[in-house]
């Protein structure tokens, strides 16, 4: 193998790394979302945006309809992918904590999405 096909050779090999690797993280940041479940993005100010995955039902529940009140009043209805709630970290998970109890007891199970 000349030179200059050995150096193509290692330009394609080279490519598809970067490739892959560029693809697995896209791959990773676009997760699967299991069926009754919807991913969102929690943070605020300069605190660095975290995804968690809800079940839908929560959308229903008076304390996460605030949360997205306040994502209604900070960004409007414009947002453009994920829905951005603006949160502190762990104040949302506080807040889910008390969802997720209240949906144990009145269901008598847990409901798998906050896993993810």
């Amino acid at each position: 193998m000349g030179s200059s096909e050995k150096s193509l050779k290692v330009f394609h090999l080279n490519r598809q790394v970067h490739n892959q690797h560029h693809y697995g993280k896209k791959q990773q940041e676009i997760r699967h979302v299991p069926k009754g479940c919807l991913a969102i993005k929690v943070g605020q100010g300069e605190e660095e945006k975290q995804r968690f995955v809800v079940p839908v039902i929560y959308f229903n529940h008076p304390l996460f309809m605030q949360l997205l009140k306040e994502a209604e009043e900070e960004y409007g209805f414009d947002q453009k992918g994920t829905i951005t709630i603006p949160c502190q970290v762990e104040q949302f998970r506080n807040i889910r904590g008390l969802i997720d109890r209240e949906k144990s007891l009145h269901h008598n199970h847990h409901i798998g999405c906050f896993g993810l």
